[in-house]
């Protein structure tokens, strides 16, 4: 029996196949893979962090966007949709299409069962080689408990976690403040 070879796509035609797509897909060196679906959980939790961040951001020179937001990974060997990415400054963009990111400064990821493995490990492997990245969350959707890892002056990372419902959890290289309480409201969890 002879198995069919899956033929790899160059960074080019990923883009063009994934800018006319109905759903999204990440890039990995050639591979397409399809992303799952987010449930109301994870929504919930999207929208009240999106929109605290929104409010806090409004005046200043920095946004936020929601999943459609492509980063490109490594110089384009990579291209992942992080859940939330927020920019300060001037953004850059590959290309002239401005839906491809290369500078965020903070990333956020909410965390299912069957995501957590590949936000902790390889993905974050992978955003941690995009230089002006100084802050990587992951929100569990799950439980009240965020994690926050953030660049050090040495280039290493530092960690904090967060799970009481009274804390505020800092994001530093905005300057801005998501409460525990805020972030998982009207959110229904089995295990808080």
């Amino acid at each position: 029996m002879v198995s069919a070879q899956q033929s790899l796509l160059s960074p080019e035609e990923y883009l063009a196949i994934e800018r006319l797509a109905d759903i999204r897909s990440e890039y990995h060196c050639g591979q397409v893979v399809a992303m799952a679906s987010a449930n109301r959980n994870h929504n919930r939790i999207l929208t009240n962090v999106s929109t605290s961040l929104d409010i806090q951001l409004k005046n200043r020179d920095c946004n936020n966007y929601s999943n459609d937001m492509r980063v490109s990974v490594q110089r384009g060997e990579r291209y992942l949709y992080p859940d939330i990415v927020v920019t300060c400054g001037k953004e850059a963009f590959e290309d002239d299409h401005s839906d491809t990111l290369l500078n965020p400064l903070v990333i956020f990821e909410i965390i299912s069962p069957s995501t957590e493995a590949y936000d902790r490990g390889l993905k974050f492997m992978y955003y941690q080689s995009i230089e002006p990245l100084q802050e990587y969350l992951l929100i569990s959707q799950s439980h009240h408990r965020v994690e926050s890892f953030y660049k050090q002056s040495d280039g290493a990372w530092g960690y904090r976690s967060f799970n009481n419902s009274a804390e505020k959890i800092i994001v530093q290289s905005i300057n801005c403040f998501l409460g525990i309480n805020d972030i998982y409201h009207k959110v229904v969890n089995e295990n808080p």
